[in-house]
């Protein structure tokens, strides 16, 4: 469950210097947040709150937010209209593709006498006969209801037969209850299911899916004598297999693909369900560091490494009796970007981090070593003076 924190809130005031007191508008949107908590406490002076495309499935903890104008729960998770009797200035209310079935909680609203702009589109108390009727009829300080504004003839015709009309709207609702009873019941059901993992088919319903199959094999049609048990945990074992050979991808067309009503279980089973997803792709790409490249053994064997993969060229001097090695490091770039460690018998050179080594044909003097770069071609060049046979001349 995604909270509210005091450090989600700051970090949308910085127009406010990030002071959450004083703050009077804050967009929590799209943020996975599943309860509505704290902002009435931290935030008093707030006017506009934007907590759509969340997860929450009920209005709660606002009744302190004197100052509120504009309230926005688009597309979360609401059943009910409720406690926002304290918002003495609320003036506009978004609650667009909810899950308000009980139309009469609209009525809570006639504390809010500001109250301007009403949206229920997508919920599913619209589709309700007389939906507009007992709402314009219900809320007489109302100027738009789902973005149309409300007439004065249009308001003199809702109160026209309103007792009628209520009594439609109470028995709709007491029919939509009772859908959304049934709802809750196989949700919960369905996630036991779930936890419990596949239900083993009987007998009878593996006949009633393959007729003419009692859960015994035959190789002749007139013998009855029945395979031993452990045919049967083959068998098991190879359903198993089966299932498991199942593709992510017939996996997941299958989620998408089966049908099921759209309901705020529903739209938490898609939101966790992606979350998971989302998860499982982030742990793949998660990166195992890898382990040093070995560049000396245990036993102080020196290692050709060349992790930059720079092309280079090793030559040996006859004349001035030395070793060359022409390193064609980039030619762009910068010399600071570069380490050059020389050795009695092996030369090492860091570029950008990345370690390039190569031992040495004959042993070299490294305090009489020179690392220059070329100027035309931008090529590192390490010149290493031969160590003389002998330790010096005569």
């Amino acid at each position: 469950m995604v909270l509210i924190t005091e450090d989600m809130v700051r970090r949308r005031a910085e127009h406010n210097n990030c002071e959450i007191l004083s703050l009077e508008e804050v967009s929590l949107h799209q943020q996975d947040i599943e309860k509505i908590e704290h902002i009435d406490k931290w935030c008093r002076d707030l006017k506009i709150l934007y907590l759509q495309n969340n997860l929450i499935p009920r209005i709660e903890n606002v009744y302190r937010l004197k100052k509120l104008e504009y309230l926005n729960l688009a597309l979360n998770n609401v059943e009910l209209i409720e406690n926002l009797e304290g918002c003495e200035s609320l003036q506009k209310l978004d609650l667009t593709v909810n899950f308000v079935g009980q139309l009469s909680s609209v009525e809570s609203l006639k504390h809010n006498i500001l109250l301007r702009e009403l949206f229920l589109v997508g919920n599913p108390c619209t589709e309700f006969e007389g939906y507009r009727q007992y709402v314009v009829a219900s809320l007489p300080q109302l100027k738009y209801l789902d973005g149309k504004e409300i007439g004065r003839s249009e308001r003199i015709r809702a109160r026209q037969g309103l007792d009628e009309v209520r009594r439609r709207i109470r028995q709709q609702e007491q029919d939509y209850l009772r859908k959304r009873a049934s709802e809750k019941e196989e949700a919960q059901r369905e996630g036991g299911e779930a936890q419990r993992g596949p239900k083993r088919e009987s007998r009878s319903s593996a006949k009633a899916k393959n007729p003419g199959f009692d859960g015994r094999w035959y190789t002749d049609i007139k013998n009855t004598i029945p395979v031993p048990e452990e045919n049967n945990e083959i068998q098991g074992r190879d359903e198993k297999e089966k299932t498991s050979c199942l593709s992510s991808e017939d996996q997941e067309r299958e989620f998408w693909e089966k049908p099921c009503a759209y309901t705020p279980e529903s739209r938490l089973e898609a939101h966790r369900h992606l979350d998971e997803k989302k998860k499982a792709k982030e742990r793949k790409t998660v990166k195992t560091p890898k382990a040093p490249r070995t560049l000396i053994t245990p036993n102080g064997r020196v290692m050709n490494v060349n992790e930059p993969k720079l092309d280079f060229n090793l030559t040996e001097d006859g004349d001035n009796n030395t070793i060359v090695l022409d390193l064609e490091v980039y030619r762009h770039m910068d010399t600071s970007l570069m380490d050059v460690d020389v050795q009695p018998t092996y030369a090492r050179v860091t570029v950008k981090g990345k370690i390039f080594q190569l031992v040495l044909p004959a042993e070299v003097r490294p305090d009489s070593s020179t690392a220059k770069r070329s100027q035309i071609t931008g090529h590192l060049v390490l010149t290493m003076p031969r160590e003389e046979v002998g330790g010096g001349s005569q």
